[in-house]
């Protein structure tokens, strides 16, 4: 393909992918000033800029959302010392960006500019198209003089090409204040990434001190009060993105990325969420706005339909990947005692989405389908755990600490969608589906049975891969004792009450990395030495993986 030079028009245009729902530009609309008070902590965060200073990129930068042909970049300018996130404040300023394929822009293939105001929050989106399949890539931003990062991106491979092998990065729930982000340094020092997927729960939205850090606040969040607002949500993220292993695995390689509840708030569904209160915390309408207004404007995300994450990419014959948003559409959870699980009225996907689901992977030529959802599909019973192991797990969960034998805000609180699907897998013949999974704060190897009563005598309709927290709250967290002492005693328990279960580790944090061929489809699980320590090391624990045809999951020895 011939180096092309490409308009901002044409460069910032959201066309799209065969495999995609077509992208919709949100409404710009006037953001409201933020108080003083607001901005003040996220400043204080802030290198200190003398007034008059050129533009800065403080928040780094980052790409998303790979095409066999285009990539998606983002950052946010701070052109003003004033102009810090969520103040409404600052200029419009011109930002132009460069794409090359090598670190020293020698060989430039796309440039640009755009204006970035405070009606968005001074971030700044560049959608570019016509660049090669398969390929690395090298980008920067430019503002007054001043230049970003350097960062590196690459491209998905032509969706009819022969792929050998795909790598992912695979995490979820980084709470700030619970430690350091090691897991993505990580990753970041990896060179054999394709991409990386964050499964949900990218910031929280808590006060500070109000959400799992076994009563240690590593560092306090900006604000320092729970996020309502669109100036809050803004805050957040800013806050979130100074973090310098975050930064670092975003220059890396491109962010595959949905949301889950705390981007908007605790157990979120259409109508609310269990950690809103309508009327002294505004309405839900105008809080979920905001937080999905702040989410697109600070990730390097395509929606695919206004205010939703749902959407499809592949990457050659090897692989397609269904992205979930199952937060927007679902009924609210039921309680112990109020509402049936299995009411067919109840949804946690949407008609759309679960029939937009269930197409796709029925029309899917590929030789693996990858299902990217933030919350676990197979069905988990707690069976007979003793009392010291279920209250603290029913916390985790957010359930009764009594004990119930299913976690409603999973697809075990809504199990006609999930019978609709596996039953739909089933019938069609659809094979090597694969669903990556975040949200609680585990590491799980799974079967996905038809019926978990009769299994392993009955079907398995697919596999999961479920990853840890980088930073939140796992049981042995909550329960405060020494790393390992729950999984010993949970772990047996869980696995002989839920034959589908194949590993859970209840204990640790940390990553996982997905590589793919054709003949299989393997997580590595590796756990951090501490959450709390900036240079903690990483070690593989073990790795997963389910053959192709096979529809189980089984243990290797052979990391990669």
């Amino acid at each position: 393909m011939t180096s092309r030079h490409r308009s901002s028009e044409n460069a910032a245009s959201a066309t799209a992918d065969a495999d995609s729902l077509a992208p919709r530009r949100r409404t710009v609309v006037k953001a409201a000033a933020a108080t003083a008070a607001l901005a003040g902590p996220l400043a204080a965060a802030l290198p200190a800029r003398a007034a008059g200073q050129a533009p800065a990129f403080l928040h780094g930068v980052a790409s998303g959302d790979p095409l066999p042909d285009g990539i998606l970049l983002w950052t946010r300018v701070t052109p003003v010392p004033q102009a810090v996130p969520g103040s409404g404040l600052g200029p419009d300023t011109e930002v132009s960006w460069t794409v090359a394929r090598d670190r020293a822009f020698t060989d430039v293939v796309a440039k640009g500019s755009t204006l970035a105001t405070a009606a968005s929050d001074h971030t700044v989106k560049a959608d570019i198209r016509g660049l090669r399949p398969a390929t690395d890539y090298w980008f920067r931003f430019s503002a007054g003089g001043t230049d970003s990062p350097v960062a590196r991106t690459r491209t998905a491979p032509a969706a009819d090409a022969a792929v050998g092998g795909l790598r992912f990065g695979v995490v979820s729930c980084s709470n700030w204040e619970a430690g350091h982000f090691s897991a993505y340094r990580h990753l970041a020092a990896r060179s054999d990434l394709d991409a990386w997927l964050h499964l949900g729960d990218y910031i929280y939205e808590y006060g500070t001190g109000e959400y799992g850090t076994r009563d240690t606040v590593v560092r306090p969040h900006a604000p320092a009060h729970e996020i309502v607002t669109l100036a809050d949500y803004r805050v957040r993220h800013a806050t979130y993105k100074t973090d310098p292993d975050l930064q670092a695995l975003h220059a890396k390689a491109p962010v595959i990325a949905i949301w889950d509840d705390h981007e908007i708030a605790n157990d979120t569904w259409s109508g609310g969420a269990g950690n809103h209160t309508e009327g002294t915390e505004g309405t839900w309408a105008a809080r979920q706005a905001a937080a999905k207004r702040a989410y697109f404007e600070w990730m390097p995300v395509r929606p695919a339909l206004a205010g939703t994450t749902y959407r499809r990419l592949r990457f050659g014959k090897l692989a397609d990947l269904s992205l979930l948003d199952l937060r927007s559409f679902r009924s609210q959870q039921v309680t112990t005692g109020d509402g049936d699980v299995d009411d067919p009225d109840r949804t946690l996907t949407g008609r759309a989405q679960l029939d937009w689901l269930k197409a796709g992977l029925a029309a899917s030529d590929t030789t693996w389908r990858l299902v990217g959802t933030s919350v676990m599909i197979s069905p988990f019973s707690v069976g007979s755990l003793p009392a010291s192991v279920l209250k603290p797990l029913a916390k985790l969960l957010g359930l009764p600490q009594e004990g119930l034998a299913l976690n409603t805000d999973q697809w075990d609180g809504y199990t006609d969608d999930r019978r609709e699907l596996l039953a739909h897998l089933r019938a069609n013949a659809i094979r090597n589906t694969v669903f990556l999974t975040g949200d609680i704060h585990m590491a799980w190897a799974n079967d996905v049975p038809v019926d978990a009563g009769t299994y392993p005598l009955s079907a398995s309709a697919a596999t999961e891969f479920v990853v840890t927290s980088v930073t939140s709250d796992n049981l042995d967290d909550i329960v405060k004792v020494p790393e390992g002492t729950v999984t010993a005693l949970a772990s047996p328990l869980i696995r002989a009450a839920n034959r589908h279960v194949h590993w859970v580790d209840t204990d640790r944090h940390g990553y996982g990395v997905l590589d793919i061929t054709a003949e299989r489809a393997q997580m590595d699980y590796y756990v951090l030495s501490s959450r709390t320590e900036a240079d903690a090391t990483a070690k593989w624990a073990r790795s997963y993986r389910t053959r192709s045809g096979t529809q189980k999951a089984e243990r290797t020895y052979d990391p990669v």
